[in-house]
């Protein structure tokens, strides 16, 4: 039986959702792993996103807390606001009491990655206060560290991602990110799917 990751985002922009693609095929190319994208829902009305500017949303599924419960492991994903994961994300974790109750979550892998308006706007801050919701579910929080190699060291140009996870920076809304978050990412995605399938396999 496959191995299933879970790639669980929220994006209004598009940039996390970036990420989250290339996280899916790192996580893909791991023989065994079922990598899975999915959005969380949107607690904005229409107006507010509009006035905002926000993209219509990808047709990339929209979990429901029942679903979450069945993957053997997840990269968790969202935009930072003022150096904590976005509201969007929050009330979908709000809304998996019952699987804390049941102790669904506990044991799986998560890891975290993110997108900041600036190089100081939260890149560690966000994963390290998300990291209490895995801790609350008995998740198993997997940093990729400095795994990545070089990449992490790179000083010439600046850049999103830490030790944490891979992110991406949005100083503006046509900033995308760079070929080197996205080989962050990807590579985020193949670490956890491994150390998932090894886990599960475990078991």
């Amino acid at each position: 039986m496959a191995t299933k990751v879970y790639i669980v985002y929220y994006s209004m922009y598009g940039h996390v959702e970036r990420l989250a693609e290339e996280i899916k095929k790192g996580a893909a190319s791991v023989e065994g792993v079922e990598a899975t994208l999915w959005q969380v829902p949107e607690t904005l009305h229409e107006e507010v996103l509009g006035k905002m500017s926000a993209p219509p949303k990808s047709d990339v599924p929209i979990i429901t807390a029942k679903q979450f419960a069945e993957a053997d492991g997840f990269i968790l994903g969202f935009p930072t606001k003022f150096g904590m994961m976005a509201a969007q994300f929050k009330a979908f974790l709000d809304s998996t009491g019952g699987l804390w109750r049941t102790q669904q979550l506990t044991g799986k892998p998560a890891g975290i990655f993110c997108s900041t308006g600036s190089q100081g706007g939260g890149q560690e801050t966000t994963a390290l206060t998300a990291i209490t919701q895995l801790v609350h579910h008995g998740m198993i929080f997997v940093p990729i560290g400095y795994t990545f190699g070089a990449g992490m060291f790179e000083m010439e140009n600046v850049k999103g991602g830490s030790p944490y996870g891979a992110g991406t920076l949005t100083a503006d809304d046509s900033r995308q990110p760079t070929e080197l978050e996205l080989e962050l990412a990807f590579h985020q995605g193949k670490y956890i799917a491994g150390i998932t399938k090894k886990l599960k396999g475990s078991a």
